[in-house]
């Protein structure tokens, strides 16, 4: 029975700390708003923020894109080749390092995921080794491959996978753990093992969320390719660089432009995929 408005406003009378904020919760609301601003006017004040050094700013910001335009077009066929090629590096780049993760990650997902591994024990020492992985940026693992094996793709190619382990280990695994276990009792109910109900009951229903989560993240390693490339890992991130270096602004936006339009031509092309693979196996359903 729903309570009329004269008894609510009755036992909010009889009643009134009841329908209130005690002093000590208003208290501890008015000390997290007074923190959050005290934080942020010191970041303010620490960082050198000031009106005048970002109008100074965005007027040396404005000169920089001044020079960028017209944007530069190369004249020969060896200057195309040679930004192409660099294109070309920071692709094969992304999908090996993504191709090399995932890998090694599938294996290792299978520790992690609660309905698979029931030892605690290793299971949770798998999750915490995702998350020592995971803890180091792609940038470190470049700069640290760089300093081991030399220039090039390969630093870029080994800092992606290493990177990728813990990502696509602790996705693979969460992935595992959300399926529905009704395709798991039918196939143990007509007799099939615990491996067979792994690859004929969980592995349909966890494959098209791998395949998402990869074609994913290789797009995010295109771009991620591109920062490894200033830093010595090749690709056309190296080229960028020495373009800004030698402020050759037109030539910069020239490859900034054609790394968009690389990073939107994946995009597209991994949606057709995505759709298409992950329709068929909805429909094997």
């Amino acid at each position: 029975m729903t309570p009329s408005e004269a008894e609510i406003q009755a036992a909010m009378a009889a009643h009134p700390r009841a329908f209130r904020e005690t002093p000590l919760r208003r208290a501890r609301k008015i000390a997290l708003w007074v923190g959050i601003v005290a934080l942020f006017c010191w970041c303010l004040y620490d960082f050198n923020f000031s009106p005048e050094r970002i109008w100074l700013g965005l007027g040396r910001l404005g000169r920089v894109l001044s020079f960028m335009f017209p944007p530069y077009l190369w004249s020969t066929w060896a200057e195309w080749a040679e930004i192409l090629t660099a294109l070309g590096e920071t692709i094969a780049m992304a999908f090996m390092g993504t191709l090399l993760g995932a890998i090694v990650a599938f294996p290792l997902s299978f520790l992690g995921a609660k309905n698979i591994n029931r030892l605690f024990w290793l299971r949770q020492g798998s999750r915490r080794f995702y998350d020592v992985i995971r803890a180091f940026e792609t940038l470190i693992l470049a700069l640290i491959f760089i300093r081991a094996f030399g220039l090039g793709p390969l630093p870029g190619i080994l800092a992606i996978a290493v990177s990728e382990i813990g990502t696509f280990a602790k996705l693979f695994s969460e992935a595992l753990e959300n399926t529905s276990k009704k395709p798991v009792e039918g196939v143990v109910a007509s007799g099939g093992s615990r491996l067979q109900s792994i690859y004929f009951a969980i592995m349909p229903q966890v494959l098209p969320v791998h395949l998402s989560v990869l074609l994913y993240n290789f797009e995010s390693n295109v771009r991620s390719g591109t920062i490894l490339g200033i830093v010595g890992a090749g690709g056309i991130g190296f080229l960028l660089s020495d373009r800004i270096s030698t402020y050759h602004w037109d030539q910069a936006w020239t490859m900034i432009f054609m790394i968009v339009a690389m990073v939107y031509l994946i995009d597209f092309l991994s949606g057709l995929i995505r759709t298409r693979l992950i329709g068929k196996a909805d429909l094997a359903k």
